[in-house]
């Protein structure tokens, strides 16, 4: 072959890894680099974990104490959205506090639903015991998974749906503490609906939660008995302060709901039509959203940015995620199966889930 015949020559570039080429069988050389690779940093450090939590907690509320005294309406916008990241970043502490070892970070669990779960409705009983379904290896993506839908598979008027009823999911959690919550302590059936309908973050509208046994159940006593009281809290304080704080931090919550919606949205490829998936499998409907862009850390952040990796290594620390993807990334390359869960960014996953709906099937 000449020089022009090499120059002239057709250039083949290799396909991505797609969940569907492991459908019988895992990717061996990667589950062993990920579990090989990451042995030294899979310890959570306390510091972290306490001063990101903390810290997002004292932006969001003095943020939201702002938007509400504002005295002009461009101030107390400005002030909204910070108190909506901040208080997003802290409430995604549910996802490690779902994961956390019962002798890890002793007393975190109990300061993050006093701090952050109880006052925004949403303490952890409502993510234990439900997020790890989502993680076994003969549920995910099927029928039993409480957060898996197949939104790639389904209508285009779906997609917009999903993200629009968050908007009310401030008001239901206000609805579910505040009147189902006494209401269930005197009527049984109440109580069971509530439990098995109305107590799991899940987008599976056919998920029933199964009645809470052991240590959890202790949890949810006194989980749902502050969110009881608190919730009367915020009821009250329209006839003490008047509707404008209880409206502000209404359109704050939200405001984070929605954008939890949204990251949900591109968390997954959402291809999978209700059939058990091998771990590679699994790996490769999920997605990471890795540098060099930096705003996934804004609408993805505590490692959530990293989620297909997290579902390669559920226990691993949040911050340990992107030591975890430059050392995978390293070690098995570019056009690996390790990088055919690498996405650029949101816009380019929704086009991608939005045109998948558009396919006649």
């Amino acid at each position: 072959m000449n020089m022009q015949q090499t120059f002239d020559a057709p250039v083949v570039t290799p396909l991505r890894p797609v969940r569907t080429d492991f459908r019988l069988s895992d990717d061996k050389a990667m589950l062993r680099a990920a579990r090989d690779l990451t042995k030294d940093i899979a310890e959570a450090r306390p510091a972290v974990y306490w001063g990101d939590m903390l810290g997002s907690a004292a932006v969001g509320y003095p943020a939201l104490a702002g938007a509400i005294v504002a005295g002009s309406v461009p101030l107390a916008l400005v002030l909204g959205v910070v108190a909506a990241l901040a208080l997003y970043r802290a409430l995604l502490f549910i996802h490690e506090v779902s994961h956390m070892r019962r002798d890890a970070l002793p007393g975190f669990r109990t300061a993050w639903n006093v701090l952050v779960g109880i006052p925004l409705l949403t303490p952890s009983f409502m993510y234990e015991g439900v997020h790890t379904l989502h993680h076994k290896r003969t549920q995910y993506g099927t029928a039993e998974d409480p957060e898996y839908l197949p939104l790639a598979l389904m209508k285009p008027w779906s997609l917009p749906l999903f993200v629009a009823v968050a908007m009310l999911a401030p008001i239901a959690l206000l609805f579910r503490f505040a009147v189902l919550v006494p209401l269930g302590a005197v009527i049984p059936a109440v109580r069971r609906v509530t439990w098995g309908r109305f107590s799991a973050l899940a987008i599976n509208p056919a998920f029933r939660r199964r009645p809470v046994e052991g240590e959890l159940k202790r949890r949810v006593l006194w989980q749902e008995a502050g969110g009881f009281m608190w919730s009367w809290v915020l009821i009250g304080s329209i006839i003490a302060v008047g509707w404008k704080p209880f409206l502000t931090a209404l359109a704050v919550l939200s405001v984070t709901a929605t954008l939890n919606q949204l990251r949900t949205l591109v968390a997954h490829l959402w291809e999978n039509e209700g059939e058990p998936m091998t771990v590679t499998a699994q790996f490769l409907d999920s997605v990471n959203v890795p540098p060099p862009g930096f705003i996934a850390e804004i609408w993805a952040p505590v490692g959530l940015r990293y989620h297909a990796l997290h579902h390669l290594m559920p226990s691993m620390p949040y911050h340990s995620l992107p030591e975890a993807h430059r050392r995978l990334k390293r070690e098995l390359g570019t056009n690996s199966t390790y990088d055919g869960a690498n996405h650029p960014g949101m816009t380019y996953l929704v086009g991608r889930i939005a045109r998948s709906t558009m396919v006649s099937r």
